[in-house]
């Protein structure tokens, strides 16, 4: 974990300013306390802050070059395969002068270009600045895991691991993008092909931009592919999914300084923490949260693996302040974001922080091997689907309007009931249209009554459903669950779960590690024959059965609950003054995108239990905090 900036002017006969590099660097501190760098040379720039996890000598310092000082590199993140590529890199007569990662990128672009990233196996984002070719190349990870944003200003590109730190050039303008936000009050995050603010964009997953001959190229290196899929038996599988799952664990242990595992209960994160106890002569320093609320506390599976594997285990009973991590999370994600599992993961890399400086974790099971209940509920109501289009109009009315008496749009407390009547009365959609249901908090009908008629009009022309549709229509996956799978891994992936644990370990300077995410596993997973993954109604079919000896049933067999917190309580009760007094004040309103009307009906009826609208009401509130703390630059109270 570290934190990279820089930026170049396109004249080269145009210096850049130290000070903003310097200034760039402050805003990124909490992302490496260790060790600062500036490298300044006429018309380019570079800036680190420095997470020291591998060589904690000098020689790791960045900005890097090469043994001529004619290439130089800024870096965020890990490379797992340098041990592996350095001797390659020696045999062909390359000289190194330290120990770390960071320089086999740099021998890499200079053996193979900007072809390099397709090398790295790892978690990443750099910037490399090549002064005989009078070249930038930035690149980013296949998946996402590390951010890396960047602005075209004047006549230069400014570039970052955070958005703030891209603002503190002041050619960069504090404008919102309308757009933006109509896809973060669909998704309840901004996804990776949008900004909130205009003029500011991130640099794809899997994508390398380069700067060259006044030039600019964004290009694709690496796809996801469903097509060819794996012969061999569920045995055969299971073998060779847990040898993957061991190797992908096994090169996250390298590391200079103390290491652990977040375990939270689930199976993903308690596979990783087995694999870790069979790699390591020590016990796994383990972490789990939990909440005096029972509805949100896993600690009791937590508790089971810890004590099956003997692990050095730390629990943290947490009470969170809504409004005082509020503004915190708020001022760290940059972009309006509403995932409220944010506040736990806060809280366990906080605590987790206190002991060690890399942590494992479980990120990614889910999407490659079919682990969201979702994915069931879209074939459960997929298949009433096919029987409503062959009802008689008449009678699908009929059907129609008892499920609005039963589950009523704005108030429902049944989510099933309220899909099924939005499946209805859509019952002409695609199954790619139908499932952006599930993963919409604003569907189209409430943005209709949410919007002001002047919002509503400047962003009429974008339809946010195709954020999943793209990718539904272009991958080469054939069965409509991996269809589902690939959209969930090309957006909610990267632009909400990666981007809350990037963030949440990034607060308190802790570098997290993800072995289902090494993009080996990834394209085992997608080679898997569907029903390998979702088997009837059993989520993660063939990956319960591969962890069948190694965690007990407890465990594989119990229902998911997700990383929340008390949302609908928090909004009854310490949010409630708070809520009303922020989101229908003048400040708010004299914005122009809501009724004032609806979102006043959102919160009553909220608050007198008609209804669960607290997602709904949490994203209009990181909303309208990200507005004052980025926009209007006054903080509230509570702010960090």
């Amino acid at each position: 974990m570290c934190g990279i900036c820089g930026k170049l002017h396109f004249d080269s006969n145009n210096p850049v300013d130290e000070s903003l590099i310097y200034r760039m660097n402050k805003v990124l501190d909490h992302r490496g306390p260790d060790d600062e760098g500036v490298y300044v040379n006429h018309n380019v720039g570079l800036g680190q802050k420095r997470l020291a996890i591998i060589d904690l000598s000098p020689h790791g310092h960045q900005p890097m070059p090469n043994e001529h000082k004619t290439v130089w590199i800024v870096f965020n993140g890990e490379i797992y395969n340098f041990l592996e590529l350095r001797p390659i890199l020696e045999r062909k007569g390359h000289r190194f002068s330290s120990q770390t990662d960071t320089e086999v990128v740099i021998h890499l672009y200079e053996e193979y270009g900007a072809d390099c990233v397709k090398y790295l196996r790892g978690t990443f984002a750099f910037a490399l600045w090549d002064a005989n070719r009078q070249r930038l190349l930035l690149g980013r990870d296949r998946i996402g895991q590390k951010p890396l944003c960047y602005a075209i200003v004047n006549d230069g590109l400014i570039f970052a691991s955070e958005i703030k730190a891209i603002l503190q050039d002041p050619a960069v303008k504090r404008e919102v993008d309308p757009i933006a936000v109509h896809y973060y009050l669909t998704y309840g995050y901004v996804p990776v092909s949008q900004c909130a603010f205009t003029g500011v964009k991130k640099v794809p997953p899997a994508h390398i931009l380069i700067w060259e001959k006044g030039k600019i190229n964004v290009e694709r290196y690496w796809e996801l592919s469903y097509a060819q899929k794996i012969d061999l038996t569920e045995e055969e599988t299971c073998e060779h999914l847990l040898e993957l799952l061991r190797e992908c664990t096994e090169i996250r242990l390298v590391s200079d300084v103390s290491l652990g595992a977040f375990l939270s209960g689930g199976i993903d994160s308690s596979s990783v923490v087995a694999m870790m106890s069979q790699l390591s002569d020590e016990p796994v320093k383990t972490y789990s949260v939990g909440f005096e609320d029972q509805s949100f506390n896993e600690l009791q599976y937590a508790r089971i693996v810890a004590q099956l594997y003997n692990t050095d285990h730390h629990e943290i009973i947490v009470k969170p302040n809504a409004l005082e991590v509020l503004p915190k999370l708020v001022w760290h994600y940059d972009e309006p974001y509403a995932d409220s599992s944010a506040v736990p993961t806060y809280y366990v890399a906080k605590a987790t922080r206190e002991h060690v400086t890399v942590a494992l974790n479980g990120d990614g099971g889910d999407e490659s091997f079919a682990g969201y209940p979702r994915y069931v509920e879209r074939q459960r109501l997929e298949h009433i689907i096919q029987y409503v289009q062959m009802m008689p109009e008449g009678l699908r009315k009929t059907v129609v309007a008892s499920l609005s008496k039963l589950a009523p749009e704005q108030i429902s407390r049944n989510v099933f009931l309220r899909r099924l009547r939005w499946l209805l009365n859509n019952a002409s959609a695609t199954p790619a249209e139908r499932y952006g249901c599930f993963m919409t908090i604003f569907h189209n009908e409430m943005r209709e009554q949410l919007y002001s008629a002047d919002f509503s009009n400047a962003v009429a022309h974008v339809d946010p459903a195709r954020l999943q549709l793209d990718y539904f229509d272009h991958t080469d996956a054939l069965d409509m669950t991996e269809k589902a799978i690939y959209a969930d891994i090309m957006t909610y992936l990267p632009g909400d779960l990666l981007a809350k644990m990037d963030i949440a370990s990034a607060v308190v300077s802790l570098e997290s590690r993800s072995p289902y995410l090494d993009h080996r596993m990834l394209e085992f997973a997608a080679r898997l024959p569907v029903d390998y993954k979702l088997r009837g109604d059993i989520t993660k079919y063939i990956l319960k059965k591969a962890l069948s000896g190694l965690l007990p049933d407890d465990v594989l067999h119990r229902r998911k609950m997700g990383f929340g917190v008390p949302l609908g309580r928090w909004f009854r009760q310490e949010l409630k003054e708070y809520a009303y007094q922020v989101l229908l004040d003048n400040v708010s309103i004299s914005r122009g995108y809501f009724s004032s009307t609806y979102v006043k009906a959102l919160l009553d009826d909220h608050m007198v239990g008609r209804g669960d609208n607290s997602r709904r009401m949490w994203a209009l509130l990181n909303l309208e905090l990200w507005h004052r703390m980025f926009i209007d630059q006054k903080p509230p109270d509570t702010a960090p």
